[in-house]
């Protein structure tokens, strides 16, 4: 019998297709969680406006992901609505991540005008007396509520991030119903990882017990869910959850995707679809993940995406260690890349807040237990 030819497969299916800008190091709250511990007297950053220019044409050289211009806080930067403007001249869709604190009628009138499409917001208790112990900032929790009140009157599409320790994560459900009730169009609810002044919560990370049965409900929420999107971030297990779940229900779940999201059924997508460009040029695997893959001042972006050791060691998943090597459901978690190496300084190491034990690894210990007897 003739067997049938396969088919070329993709030299290269990594893709950039949303990118985190660090325009400015600066930041007005000094947040419990930063992954870059910022202040009013962090670096700014050297990029001059002709610099992010040139590197916003060495992007569209190659790709059109999203561009997400973040810091620190982008609003301190006095020609942020320029880099805005000229990404969208180029075809970029533009996209604003904001504490809210600075947000007013002009500037709404700016983001408009500078065409970007959406503005994140962060949001991490239903109370001001929980978000602002988390933004350690009194009136933060007002300020959020306050910009996306504004939003709403300017026409500006708005999502809500919310970042989660043991010392707000009872307020999951609250912060869920919050974002939905002041309009926004997604919720992503993220998952701390320990980076920056986060380093100091590593006692206040969520269980791995309390982790999965917070995904858990979040799945049971979002099967009923019709008006928002909704998300976990840095949280890729949810996928090996979404599995799980759906299967033991007989349940055909297909998860919607924000149309300003990287897209996909997949956890862990840092280096695969996603970047992180620091204030001074250096690009990461994502924003939670310290290490440089090269500097865009130095290198075309396209030459670090393609090349780089680093973004080639997170997609070789053949190469993962610990449970994440052996698991079933390597191909759409892959486990927190940047949460191993805060764990065991090995960003190839086995997520270490996960509990999921794989098919293989529990069939080598009945194998080891049978020689042993």
């Amino acid at each position: 019998m003739t067997q049938a030819k396969a088919k070329p497969r993709r030299e290269n299916i990594f893709e950039p297709k949303w990118l985190a800008w660090e325009i400015t190091g600066r930041c007005n709250l000094n947040c419990i969680h930063c992954r870059s511990s910022s202040t009013m007297g962090s670096d700014e950053g050297d990029f001059t406006l002709e610099e992010a220019r040139k590197f916003i044409d060495d992007i569209t050289s190659f790709a059109q992901p999203v561009v997400v211009l973040s810091g620190g806080e982008p609003l301190l930067r006095k020609d942020v609505f320029d880099i805005a403007a000229y990404g969208t001249s180029k075809g970029l869709r533009m996209a604003l991540a904001t504490n809210g604190a600075l947000v007013d009628d002009s500037v709404c009138g700016k983001i408009k005008e500078s065409g970007i499409r959406i503005v994140s917001l962060s949001l991490d208790g239903s109370t001001a007396e929980i978000h602002d112990d988390f933004r350690k900032q009194p009136g933060a929790f007002q300020q959020t509520l306050r910009a996306a009140e504004l939003f709403k009157k300017h026409g500006i599409e708005f999502l809500i991030n919310s970042s989660f320790t043991k010392r707000n994560q009872k307020d999951i459900p609250n912060v869920y119903k919050l974002a939905k009730e002041i309009g926004a169009t997604a919720w992503y609810m993220f998952m701390i990882v320990p980076m920056g002044r986060g380093e100091d919560l590593m006692a206040e990370l969520i269980s791995k017990e309390d982790y999965d049965e917070i995904l858990k409900w979040h799945f049971e929420m979002e099967l009923e869910e019709k008006d928002m999107l909704v998300r976990p971030t840095c949280a890729p297990h949810y996928y090996r959850i979404v599995q799980q779940e759906a299967k033991a229900r007989g349940l055909d779940f297909e998860r919607r995707n924000l149309k300003f999201g990287t897209g996909g059924g997949k956890g862990c997508i840092a280096a695969q679809s996603i970047a992180f460009i620091g204030s001074r040029g250096e690009v990461q695997p994502c924003s939670y993940f310290p290490q440089s893959a090269g500097n865009v001042k130095k290198q075309h972006f396209k030459e670090i995406w393609e090349n780089s050791q680093l973004f080639k060691d997170m997609r070789s998943f053949k190469d993962y260690k610990g449970r994440c090597g052996s698991c079933e459901y390597l191909s759409v978690c892959g486990g927190c890349r940047a949460r191993a190496l805060a764990v065991s300084d090995d960003y190839m190491e086995e997520e270490p807040f996960c509990d999921h034990v794989p098919v293989k690894v529990l069939r080598d210990r009945k194998k080891e237990q049978r020689i042993n007897e």
